[in-house]
C-alpha cells in the first residue's frame, strides 16, 4: 500500500519538476505576495475588494465552465476541492486531509469533518459522490465530463471516507481534482435546483455568493461560518468595465483595487505611476491562431500550412505584445509537464506559403474570416495578421465579438479561423492535449479546431494512463509533432500574466494558471 506522499513522488515528479514557480520578478514592480503590497504596514482586516475586468463570466457552474476568467470568480473562493495547489503548484490537502493510492485503479480519500456548505448542508462522502456522479452523468451534458471520465465508481465507505475506482490508470488525477472541475457542490443544491447553479453557486469556500447583475458585477461576501482559516476581506466585487482606460482610472482613483486583465500598451504608464503597481508572473497558458479544420478552406492542410508560413510570429510578439511573454513553439507552455523544446513551429517563409496556396488551387486568392474576442491586443494581432496574409492572397475579414459571444461562436463551430488561448489549470500536459486535440473534446470542452485524428486520440489516451513520467513526455512530444505537421494551429506566445493594483490592496497573487488568490488579502479602509 502506497502513502499519498509516495504516490505523488512517483506519479507527479515529472510534473512538479517542470511546474512554474508561481511568480516571476523580471521587469516588474512586484514579484510575489509580499511585494504586492505586503512590505507595507498591514491594514486592519476587512474591506471590500473591487476587481475590474474586461468581460463578464459566462457562467458559474463548475461543471460547465470552460474558461479560466469565469472559473476565477468561484474557484477557491465559493467552491473548494478535495486537494489544492499551493503557491508553487504542489498538491496539498483541502477538503481531503489525506489520501492513498492502494493500486493503479483505486484512490482512497479521508475527508475533513464538521464542514458545511453555504446552504447548511453537511459536507461528507455522500456530497463528494453526488458531485462526481453529476459530472459523469451523460444526462448532465457537462463539457467537463471527459476530464473525470476515467472514474468508474465513487464508493462511500462512511461519512469521512470515499474511494474513487478508475476504469484505467490516470496519471494527472490529483491535478484535475485540484482544479475547477473538481469543485465539490452542495448535494442539496444539485437535488433541488441544479439549473440555478449557473447563476447561484453553493460551495464550502471562504466566500459566499451574494449576487450577479449580468453584464455589471458579481458579488461575494465573507463566509462567517467558514471551517478553515477565515479570509480577511468582507466582500469581493468582480465588476465588468469594458474600457481599458476606465479600468486603470478606477484603480488609480481608488474606485477599484485590482485588474487582472492589463493591456500591454499601458505597462509604461503603470510602471511610471506612484499609485499604480504592476504584478507580473509567468503563466501556463499559450496563445495561438487556430483553424477550424472542417471549414473550407482550412479543411485543406496545404492552406493551413501556407498561412502558418505566412504569419510572422516574432513581429506579433514584439509589435503587439511588447515582448510580454515568450515566443511559443507549440500549444504547450515550457512550464507545463510534457513540453518539448524539439517541436518547431513553421518559420516565416512567404515563398513556401505562396507555393502551398498554388498547390491548393488558391493562387488567385481567397477570403476568410478571422474571429477574435474584444481584447485590445487580440484585435491588434488580428489586424497584423490581416496585413501579413495579404502577401499570399488571403483576404482576412476580422470578426470582433464580446467574450461570451466569442465563446459561443467557437463552441458551436461557426468560425473559420480564430485567435485563441488555452490556460492550463493543472500544469500537466494532459490538460492541453486532451482538451485541445482529442476528438471527444470537439466544441465546448476546448477542441475548437474541430480536429479529428485517430492516431492523436490514441497517443493522448496512452499519455493519460502511462505512469512513467519520461515515457509520458515522449508520447506528448510525438503527439505535438503530428499536430504541428497537420498545421492545426499557429503558436504565438507563452503567457505572462499581468495585474495592475493600487496602494490600498495587500497580500494577493496570481498563480501560474492566472487564478487570483485572495485568501489573505486586505484593503485599506
Amino acid at each position: 500500500m502506497k502513502s499519498w506522499k509516495r504516490v505523488l513522488t512517483v506519479v507527479l515528479t515529472g510534473v512538479l519538476l517542470l511546474i512554474l514557480q508561481a511568480c516571476s520578478t523580471s521587469g516588474s514592480n512586484s514579484d510575489d505576495k509580499a511585494s504586492a503590497g505586503g512590505d507595507k504596514e498591514k491594514s486592519e482586516d476587512g474591506g471590500t475588494l473591487t476587481v475590474v475586468r474586461l468581460s463578464d463570466a459566462t457562467g458559474l457552474d463548475p461543471h460547465f465552465i470552460t474558461d479560466i476568467p469565469s472559473a476565477n470568480v468561484i474557484h477557491g473562493k465559493v467552491y473548494e476541492t478535495l486537494v489544492q495547489f499551493d503557491k508553487d503548484m504542489n498538491i496539498k490537502p483541502l477538503l481531503a486531509t489525506e489520501w492513498e493510492q492502494t493500486d493503479d485503479l483505486t484512490w482512497e480519500f479521508t475527508l475533513v469533518e464538521n464542514v458545511k456548505f453555504h446552504d447548511g448542508t453537511p459536507f461528507d462522502a455522500e456530497a463528494v459522490k453526488k458531485t462526481i456522479d453529476r459530472i459523469l452523468d451523460p444526462a448532465t451534458g457537462s463539457p467537463q465530463q471527459s476530464k473525470l471520465g476515467m472514474i468508474q465508481e465513487v464508493v462511500v465507505k462512511d461519512p469521512t471516507h470515499v474511494t474513487l475506482k478508475l476504469s484505467e490508470p490516470y496519471a494527472p488525477l490529483l491535478s484535475i481534482l485540484a482544479s475547477n472541475e473538481g469543485s465539490i457542490i452542495s448535494p442539496k443544491a444539485i437535488d433541488e435546483s441544479a439549473e440555478k447553479l449557473a447563476t447561484h453557486p453553493v460551495g464550502t469556500g471562504p466566500f459566499v455568493f451574494e449576487s450577479w447583475k449580468s453584464g455589471q458585477d458579481i458579488t461575494l461576501v465573507k463566509n462567517k461560518d467558514y471551517w478553515g482559516t477565515p479570509v480577511k476581506l468582507d466582500k469581493v466585487v468582480f465588476k465588468v468595465v469594458p474600457e481599458d482606460a476606465t479600468r486603470l482610472a478606477m484603480i488609480e482613483q481608488g474606485e477599484a483595487q485590482i485588474s487582472d486583465q492589463v493591456p500591454v500598451t499601458e505597462i509604461d504608464r503603470i510602471e511610471s505611476s506612484d499609485t499604480l503597481n504592476l504584478y507580473r508572473t509567468e503563466g501556463l497558458a499559450v496563445e495561438y491562431v487556430g483553424f477550424n479544420t472542417t471549414a473550407a478552406p482550412f479543411d485543406n492542410v496545404k492552406v493551413r500550412q501556407a498561412v502558418s508560413y505566412a504569419i510572422e510570429r516574432e513581429a506579433i510578439l514584439s509589435g503587439v505584445y511588447n515582448d510580454v511573454g515568450t515566443l511559443a513553439n507549440s500549444a504547450m507552455s515550457p512550464k507545463v509537464f510534457g513540453y518539448s523544446k524539439n517541436i518547431e513551429a513553421y518559420p516565416y517563409d512567404i515563398n513556401e506559403a505562396k507555393k502551398l496556396m498554388k498547390e491548393a488551387g488558391l493562387e488567385d486568392g481567397v477570403t476568410v474570416k478571422l474571429l477574435t474576442s474584444d481584447r485590445k491586443e487580440r484585435i491588434n494581432m488580428a489586424e497584423v495578421i490581416q496585413s501579413q496574409l495579404k502577401g499570399i492572397g488571403v483576404n482576412v475579414e476580422i470578426q470582433v465579438m464580446e467574450y461570451g459571444a466569442y465563446i459561443d461562436e467557437v463552441d458551436g463551430g461557426k468560425h473559420q479561423m480564430f485567435i485563441g488561448g488555452w490556460g492550463n489549470a493543472t500544469g500537466d500536459g494532459d490538460y492541453n492535449q486532451y482538451n485541445l486535440f482529442h476528438s471527444d473534446s470537439i466544441g465546448s470542452p476546448g477542441n475548437h479546431f474541430y480536429y479529428q485524428n485517430p492516431e492523436i486520440d490514441k497517443l493522448i489516451e496512452q499519455g493519460r494512463v502511462e505512469m512513467d513520467p519520461s515515457k509520458r513526455e515522449e508520447i506528448y512530444e510525438q503527439a505535438m509533432q503530428q499536430e504541428m505537421d497537420d498545421a492545426v494551429y499557429v503558436p504565438i506566445r507563452n503567457y505572462e500574466h499581468l495585474a495592475v493594483y493600487n496602494n490600498d490592496v495587500k497580500d494577493f497573487y496570481l498563480n501560474p494558471s492566472n487564478y487570483l488568490i485572495i485568501n489573505e488579502t486586505t484593503v485599506s479602509k
